[in-house]
């Protein structure tokens, strides 16, 4: 231990070089380990009554490169390189959870640039809440029976003002001779999402998967959840287990999940299908809204999937569609408003070929039409998202114009800001909507009319989702995450 200043931290960890991206990663992982640890055993010896005779601060580890040439590197790469000569560098958590995508983007830097990459300890505080992989239970003081000094007095704590997003939104500003950033989020801003993870979805951020659906009824989680159970249980099963709210875990051969049912409701319960190199498919209720949108994509964002998707219900705005029929979303009006600030309503949200492609592709497959004959059950076009979910009681021949004018198909909450959170974060995305409603024509959903149409047609849409996701993994993972999404001063980690 060293004591700087009344300052309690360990010795500082040395500083090395490597040209393996496995040894960089495994030092990494020690100083990590053992500074992490440092926290959890002075809260301990503080929660045991022991005097503490300083503040106690550790560091995240972080990993540095620093080149000189403006050389390019293989132009038909969109990541894994940096932007020219300087210092480069991010800190680092969880690496045991980031293991193989860390070695992954270290493996890219030293091949593109043929420098060693540098490890070592950063000036960046590890908050005693990160320390724990879960929720250590502390709302900002002393349990009873502990000293009467609030918890900041002792250790760091969350600092929202240095965990934005500055980066991601490209409005990060770097003094002069500072390091610039290697990657999207830094180290407190992932732990952060962790453990939102974690509180909303009811499940250990582990179990997560490269692949995500996000839905705005229960009724496609259920659909999912009842596949899995018995494909798991038939012994037919491609993946390894499954794993629902509570962290209750189904493997291959088995009937009932382990552990007791939660306590407790989550508000975005998630159910993973989980492969053991990390392809499966993770999917998410998120109810209805483009704030519960917004909120669960800022924090899947961190675990950097391949792919996310939105596979919802949707009213309809033309006549010639009907109740069931699908909409591939190819635009998108942002009328939710809910990432004006971050994602300004003048930079372009694209649809991407390769999700466009894999989903319809999809639709192909399942409804065993082709050509002209796919157009009976599937409209590509523009989706409108609103943040009013009674937006037909309004202004009605206004509405009317509007979406005649920006040539939309379809409207709903939540599209367009996953979309939009998906170019933000370069998460490839995509939308496959299913009409339910067309309040526009005077076909409103009604209670025994929408479980008709949701006996008929959940399956049927999940399974679309399910294959578009599987046609994805065949794609080459540079083709996936194309220079579509990338600035033209991008980070080096995808």
């Amino acid at each position: 231990m060293a004591i700087h200043s009344d300052v309690l931290t360990p010795p500082a960890a040395a500083t090395r070089s490597f040209t393996d991206p496995v040894a960089t990663v495994e030092y990494l992982q020690e100083i990590y380990d053992r500074n992490t640890a440092f926290l959890r055993d002075w809260f301990q010896s503080c929660a045991q009554g022991d005097p503490v005779p300083g503040r106690v601060r550790a560091y995240y580890p972080r990993v540095r490169i620093a080149t000189a040439t403006h050389a390019r590197v293989d132009s038909r790469s969109s990541y894994g390189f940096v932007a020219g000569p300087g210092v480069f560098e991010t800190t680092v958590t969880r690496p045991d959870l980031f293991r193989d995508y860390l070695i992954e983007q270290c493996a890219l830097l030293l091949q593109h640039h043929g420098e060693p990459l540098e490890v070592g300890e950063s000036a960046e505080p590890i908050p005693l809440h990160f320390a724990y992989p879960r929720d250590i239970n502390v709302q900002g003081g002393f349990a009873d029976g502990l000293p009467d000094r609030p918890l900041r007095d002792l250790f760091d704590t969350p600092d929202l003002a240095a965990m934005d997003d500055a980066i991601v939104n490209g409005t990060h500003s770097v003094e002069a001779g500072g390091a610039q950033p290697l990657a999207l989020f830094r180290a407190a801003r992932v732990d952060y999402s962790l453990h939102r993870l974690d509180h909303y979805t009811g499940t250990d951020p582990c179990h997560f998967q490269n692949f995500v659906i996000f839905t705005n009824y229960p009724f496609y989680t259920d659909a999912f959840a009842r596949h899995c159970r018995e494909q798991l249980a038939a012994g037919t099963a491609d993946f390894d287990a499954f794993v629902e709210p509570g962290n209750r875990i189904t493997r291959r051969g088995e009937n009932q999940p382990s552990g007791e049912p939660p306590e407790r409701a989550f508000q975005m319960p998630a159910f993973h299908r989980v492969a053991a190199d990390g392809s499966g498919v993770t999917m998410i209720n998120i109810g209805a809204g483009p704030s519960n949108a917004r909120n669960i994509t800022d924090h899947v964002a961190v675990m950097r999937p391949s792919a996310w998707l939105m596979l919802g219900h949707c009213a309809g705005l033309r006549n010639t569609q009907k109740l069931g029929d699908y909409v591939l979303a190819h635009g998108y009006i942002r009328a939710d408003h809910v990432l004006d600030e971050e994602l300004p309503l003048w930079v372009p949200v694209p649809a991407l070929a390769e999700m466009q492609v894999a989903l319809e592709d999809a639709a192909r497959q399942v409804t065993g039409l082709d050509g002209f004959e796919l157009k009976r059950v599937i409209r590509t076009g523009t989706v409108a998202s609103v943040d009013n979910r009674n937006w037909e009681l309004g202004d009605h021949a206004t509405t009317l114009k509007r979406m005649s004018q920006s040539r939309a198909v379809a409207l709903d909450m939540e599209s367009a800001t996953i979309a939009a959170n998906g170019f933000r974060f370069r998460v490839p995305y995509g939308t496959l909507l299913c009409v339910s409603d067309k309040p526009m024509h005077g076909e409103i959903k009604l209670a025994r009319m929408a479980s008709e149409l949701y006996r008929q047609r959940v399956d049927q849409h999940l399974e679309m989702g399910l294959m578009a996701l599987e046609n994805l993994k065949h794609y080459d993972r540079e083709r996936l995450h194309s220079r579509k999404l990338r600035s033209f001063a991008e980070v080096a980690f995808r």
